[in-house]
C-alpha cells in the first residue's frame, strides 16, 4: 500500500455556497463600477457638449451657495414627511438622513453598517486576498463628526453617546474643520476602557470611502486618524478615547498574532475582510466573523439568563405570506406558520420568533436549506432589530456538531514550504 502524501493540506468539505456568494459579491462590485464610471463619463460629455445659457464673465463673482442647515442627527423636522420621492431613505446621504424625524433617522443608520457573516467554509486565497484582525467584545456602531459634535449610534440606530472629540468638525472648535464636512468610522465601543476601537473607515472630510477597497481604507485610516489627536488621552475637547485595531495580511504569521498577540481589548473572535471588498450596507459574505473558546467568552448563543440551551435557538422575521426568513438579502426561508396558528399565537408580519431546532436538524443541499427541524418557543426581546443571519445560524450549528477550527484555518494559509517542513518533521517523528 502506498504511502500517504503527508505534505498534502487538509480540506475542510465545504458545507455552504459562502465561496460562490463571494465571486458573485465581487463581480457585483466591479458592475457597480463600470457603471458609474460610465455614468461619469456621460455627465462630463453632457455638460461639455450642452450650449451655454448665459455668459458669466470672469471679473463677476459667483454668487455664493445657500447655507446648509445645522446638522442634528435627531432632528424632529416636519418638513421630512413632504420629502420628494428623489430623497427617499435608500437615496439619503448622512446629512439628509439628519433632517428626519428620530424613529425614521434610527431606522436609516440601522441599515448603513457592513455586517460580516461568520465564516461557514475557509475562502480560497486566504492568504493571499484577506486581512485578519482580532475583534474587540463591545457594541458595534457608527460614529459621526460634524458641525461641532459627535454622535455614535448603536446596529438598531439609537443613540449611543453625543460628545467633542478630535475627529474633524467634532467639538466646537476654531480649529475643528468645516462645519459642512461629515466623517463617519465604523467602530467598537469597549466599555471596560470606555475607547471606541475602529475596524473601518466609510467617509473622511466628505469624502466617501465605501467604494475604495478594504486594502486603501485600512490605508488611509491608519494614516489619518493619529494626524487628528482622535488616539489621544480624553480631554475637555475629547471625551472619548479613539483606538485602531492591528490590521495583519492574513498569512500564517499574521492569522497566529490577531489569534495570539496580547491587545489591550477583551477578544471577542476574529474579523476577516477581503482585501478588495467595498464598505456595502448590510451582509456581505466579503467580511467574515469567525469564534473559538481561546478568542471569545461567547463562541455559543446564550438564552435570556446567560446559559447555552441544550438546543440551538434561532431568531426568524414572519413575513406576510407566513414565511419564516432569514435577515439575508435575499433571505432563507426556514419554514411556515399556518394562519390559524399566527392568530392564535398573536404573531404578525414582521415580528421576530425564537424557535429551537429539534433532532431533526438542518438538512442542506449543495449548500442550501432543505429543510429544518424548528420547535416553536415564542416572541423574540422586543429590543431585537433583525432576525438572524443564515451564516450565524450555520456557524452555531457547526459549533454543535463539526467546528471549523483555528489548526484547520492555520494549514490553508500554510505555504507549500511549510506543509513540506511539516511532513518532513512527522516523517523524523516516525
Amino acid at each position: 500500500m502506498a504511502p500517504t502524501d503527508l505534505r498534502r493540506p487538509f480540506k475542510r468539505p465545504p458545507i455552504s455556497d459562502q465561496e460562490k456568494r463571494r465571486a458573485q459579491s465581487l463581480l457585483r462590485q466591479a458592475q457597480n463600477r463600470q457603471d458609474a464610471q460610465r455614468h461619469a463619463r456621460f455627465l462630463a460629455t453632457t455638460v461639455l457638449t450642452l450650449p451655454s445659457q448665459s455668459h458669466v464673465p470672469e471679473s463677476q463673482p459667483e454668487p455664493e451657495p445657500e447655507p446648509e442647515p445645522e446638522l442634528e442627527l435627531e432632528l424632529e423636522l416636519t418638513e421630512a414627511a413632504s420629502a420628494s420621492d428623489s430623497n427617499s431613505l435608500e437615496n439619503l446621504d448622512v446629512l439628509g438622513a439628519s433632517k428626519l424625524k428620530a424613529a425614521e433617522a434610527r431606522k436609516w443608520f440601522a441599515k448603513q453598517l457592513m455586517l460580516p457573516e461568520w465564516m461557514i467554509d475557509v475562502p480560497s486565497n486566504l492568504a493571499q486576498d484577506w486581512f485578519v484582525f482580532a475583534r474587540p467584545s463591545g457594541k458595534r456602531c457608527f460614529v459621526v463628526s460634524c458641525n461641532g459634535t459627535t454622535i455614535s449610534r448603536l446596529r438598531n440606530g439609537s443613540i449611543l453617546n453625543r460628545f467633542p472629540s478630535a475627529l474633524p468638525s467634532g467639538a466646537r472648535r476654531k480649529d475643528s474643520g468645516s462645519s459642512q464636512s461629515y466623517s463617519i468610522l465604523d467602530c467598537i465601543f469597549h466599555e471596560l476602557d470606555q475607547t471606541y476601537y475602529v475596524i473601518d473607515m466609510v467617509c473622511w472630510r466628505g469624502y466617501s470611502l465605501s467604494d475604495c477597497t478594504a486594502e486603501f481604507r485600512f490605508f488611509w485610516l491608519n494614516s489619518k486618524l493619529a494626524e487628528t489627536g482622535a488616539c489621544e488621552p480624553p480631554s475637555y475637547y475629547h471625551k472619548y478615547r479613539f483606538s485602531l485595531v492591528p490590521v495583519y495580511g492574513c498569512d500564517s504569521n499574521g492569522l497566529q498574532a490577531a489569534y495570539s498577540a496580547p491587545v489591550p481589548f477583551v477578544k471577542d473572535g476574529l474579523l476577516f475582510y477581503n482585501k478588495h471588498a467595498h464598505y456595502q450596507a448590510g451582509i456581505t459574505p466579503l467580511a467574515l466573523v469567525w469564534k473559538d473558546e481561546n478568542c471569545s467568552q461567547y463562541v455559543m448563543d446564550t438564552d435570556s439568563k446567560g446559559q447555552v440551551p441544550n438546543q440551538q435557538q434561532v431568531v426568524l422575521e414572519l413575513q406576510e405570506d407566513g414565511q419564516l426568513t432569514t435577515s439575508d438579502d435575499p433571505p432563507v426561508v426556514f419554514g411556515c406558520l399556518d394562519g390559524s396558528f399566527i392568530q392564535q399565537s398573536g404573531l404578525h408580519s414582521g415580528c421576530f420568533i425564537r424557535f429551537s431546532i429539534g433532532e431533526g436538524g438542518l438538512i442542506l443541499m449543495d449548500g442550501k436549506l432543505e429543510k429544518a427541524d424548528l420547535h416553536y418557543l415564542g416572541k423574540a426581546n422586543r429590543a431585537r432589530g433583525s432576525a438572524d443571519s443564515f451564516s450565524k445560524v450555520m456557524f452555531q450549528y457547526s459549533i454543535r456538531h463539526s467546528p471549523l477550527k483555528m489548526d484547520v484555518l492555520l494549514e490553508s494559509v500554510s505555504s507549500p514550504v511549510d506543509q513540506e517542513s511539516k511532513a518532513c518533521d512527522v516523517q523524523m517523528d516516525g
